[in-house]
């Protein structure tokens, strides 16, 4: 039984797939078949799987376990998620401006004056682009654009995100006065607004 220090979850196993103790797995690597390229699998319990075969089938990947060899074992996986170790992860691989996901979760968002707007909990893809969810201390969760705009300096090692308020949409752009503004106008010399 392995217990993992920083674990990353690298799939989820579904249903069983035939007689032969395979397993349909949904994968949440880039390349789903990449999902056995770091190493042996680990669940939450501690047990560990080393992926044998796998292929791609519609919206999944299908698997084959080492010691898993029948439908009754396969079927007896389903539901569990799969973890490999964060230290399996290839860092050389990543260009200077890209990241883990899971990197990014916990860092502290911090505007240019030092405010906290609290810290990284998620990393959310909807269909327009990523969304990162921030949470603080007695607030309420909220999601602002994962954009070159809103985010302004990444800093994993320091453990913290510089970000523009305004482009993450947190605060109202303070000089916007315009027609759709949230701030009130002042009112004019005549009563009226």
């Amino acid at each position: 039984m392995v217990k993992l220090e920083n674990p990353i979850l690298m799939g989820s196993i579904g249903a069983a797939q035939g007689l032969r103790g395979e397993v349909r797995v949904k994968s949440y690597t880039i390349d789903p078949t990449a999902i056995g390229d770091y190493g042996h699998l680990h669940t939450e319990d501690g047990r560990s799987f080393e992926v044998l075969e796998i292929r791609e089938a519609k919206n999944v990947v299908v698997v084959r376990f080492r010691g898993i060899n029948d439908r009754n074992a396969a079927e007896a996986l389903n539901g569990l998620d799969l973890y490999i170790e964060r230290d399996n992860l290839p860092d050389e691989e990543l260009d200077e401006d890209e990241f883990f996901y899971a990197d990014l979760e916990g860092l502290e968002a911090v505007d240019e004056s030092g405010r906290s707007h609290g810290t990284v909990t998620g990393i959310f893809d909807f269909g327009a682009g990523d969304l990162l969810e921030l949470k603080g201390p007695g607030k309420r969760p909220v999601l602002i654009p994962f954009s070159e705009a809103a985010v302004l300096e990444i800093d994993v090692e320091g453990g913290r995100l510089l970000i523009d308020p305004v482009a993450a949409g947190l605060v109202d752009d303070e000089k916007d006065n315009g027609p759709g503004s949230r701030r009130r106008r002042p009112p004019t010399s005549d009563g009226g607004e």
